[in-house]
C-alpha cells in the first residue's frame, strides 16, 4: 500500500518536489561515496575531495578521478532517473534537487534540476577561468597526468564540483530552499539525508507544511518525519509509482 499511497500524494501534488542522492545512479553504475563499495571506503576523502589537497597536488586528486569520471560518462539514465523526468513532464514534480554531479537527470530529459554539489560535466582552470567539457579533459588524462588548461597551461583545472573545504553554491541552495518551502510533497530519493545543507532541505519542507515520502534502500533518520517511507531500488519503485500516477 506505500507504493500506492506515494502515487496517490504525488498525482494530487501541485508543487511537488524531489530531492535525490548517489543511491539513484548508483543503479547506473557510479559508485556511492558511503556505505559498502563506496568511494570512501577506499579512499580517504579529505586526501583525494578536499580543495587544500588539490591545490597541493591535483596529480593524486586526478589520478582518482581518472577511474570515477570515465565510469561517470559512460553511464546513462536508468528507469528511476527516467520516471522522475516522466512525473516532471506530467506536472506531478516542480523541479529536481540533486546531490548528484552526473547530469543524469538531465540527460533523463528532467528540466528544472538543482545540482547543490555542482556539475561533474564541466572542468574550469582556476588560474584564468576557462572552462571545457569534462569529456575533452578525460581525453587528455591518457596522455597528460595532471591536464592543463589548454589556454593558460595552468595545472589547476578542477571539475566544477563542490569539494571538500569549498562552499556551496549559494544560488543553488538558496533555490532549494525556497522550492521547499513552496513544495506540498517532498519526494527524498536515494539519500541517506546525513549530508547538510541537502538534508535540510526535506526538513525545511515538512516544517512548511509539506507531507514527505522517502524511497531509499535503507532508513534515513528523518523517515519518521515522512507519511510514506518505501525501502527498496528507486529503479523499482520510482517506474511503479510513476505507472500508477499515470493509470
Amino acid at each position: 500500500m506505500t507504493v500506492e499511497r506515494a502515487a496517490e500524494m504525488l498525482a494530487t501534488a501541485r508543487h511537488g518536489v524531489a530531492l535525490t542522492g548517489a543511491g539513484v545512479s548508483a543503479e547506473s553504475g557510479i559508485p556511492t561515496f558511503r556505505g559498502e563499495g563506496g568511494l570512501w571506503t577506499k579512499y580517504d576523502p579529505v586526501k583525494v575531495s578536499s580543495i587544500d589537497s588539490f591545490m597541493a597536488d591535483p596529480t593524486s586528486y586526478w589520478r582518482v578521478s581518472k577511474e570515477r569520471g570515465s565510469v561517470a560518462l559512460a553511464a546513462r539514465p536508468n528507469p528511476g532517473h527516467l520516471a522522475l523526468a516522466r512525473m516532471e513532464a506530467a506536472g506531478h514534480l516542480v523541479a529536481v534537487v540533486t546531490q548528484n554531479t552526473d547530469g543524469l537527470h538531465q540527460d533523463s530529459g528532467s528540466r528544472r534540476v538543482i545540482e547543490l554539489h555542482g556539475s561533474g560535466r564541466t572542468v574550469q582552470c582556476l588560474e584564468c577561468g576557462t572552462r571545457e567539457a569534462r569529456a575533452k579533459v578525460q581525453a587528455r588524462l591518457e596522455v597528460e597526468m595532471p591536464p592543463r588548461c589548454p589556454i593558460c597551461g595552468s595545472i589547476f583545472l578542477k571539475p566544477t564540483v563542490v569539494l571538500f573545504g569549498e562552499p556551496m553554491p549559494v544560488a543553488a541552495i538558496n533555490e532549494a530552499y525556497e522550492l521547499a518551502r513552496q513544495a506540498d510533497v517532498m519526494l527524498v530519493v536515494g539519500s541517506s539525508l546525513v549530508v547538510y545543507p541537502a538534508a535540510e532541505v526535506p526538513l525545511v519542507a515538512v516544517r512548511s507544511g509539506a507531507r514527505m515520502i522517502v524511497v531509499n534502500a535503507e532508513p534515513t533518520p528523518f523517515d519518521s518525519f515522512a507519511e510514506v517511507v518505501i525501502l527498496g531500488r528507486s529503479g523499482e519503485v520510482l517506474p511503479e509509482i510513476a505507472s500508477l500516477i499515470n493509470g
